[in-house]
């Protein structure tokens, strides 16, 4: 079983959440990561902004192959976003804190992924 830190070895994420508010902890976590020099995309199916892609067939137009989703939204929206996470290939899901649930859990589980719960801002802080 993978830890939240063994997860910041991944360069190519996908951040689920209002990743263009920086006064959200999505919004937060996404500029870090870029920051960091990590290879990021913004995701949220509702969100109009150009910069933020709504589905994973706009995740898949590039040539970089995603690996960890980091999940900062409601349990419910983020089910299905894991379980198109899981059909687009991603096979690592650091959930944040307000994000996590038993569905979630299981549904990684039952699909051979990784789960891990964690904060992004502390592990990248560690680095």
């Amino acid at each position: 079983m993978m830890d939240a830190s063994e997860m910041m070895n991944f360069k190519n994420w996908v951040v689920a959440g209002d990743v263009t508010n920086e006064m959200k902890y999505a919004g937060r976590i996404y500029k870090k990561l870029k920051r960091r020099d990590y290879n990021v995309v913004g995701f949220h199916p509702l969100d109009e902004n150009e910069e933020v892609l709504n589905t994973f067939a706009e995740v898949t137009n590039g040539e970089t192959k995603f690996e960890v989703l980091n999940l900062v939204v409601n349990p419910e929206r983020g089910l299905q976003i894991v379980k198109e996470a899981h059909d687009y290939g991603i096979r690592m899901v650091l959930a944040q804190p307000g994000a996590r649930s038993e569905a979630i859990r299981e549904y990684c589980k039952n699909q051979g992924m990784e789960y891990v719960e964690g904060c992004t801002l502390v592990e990248l802080s560690l680095l």
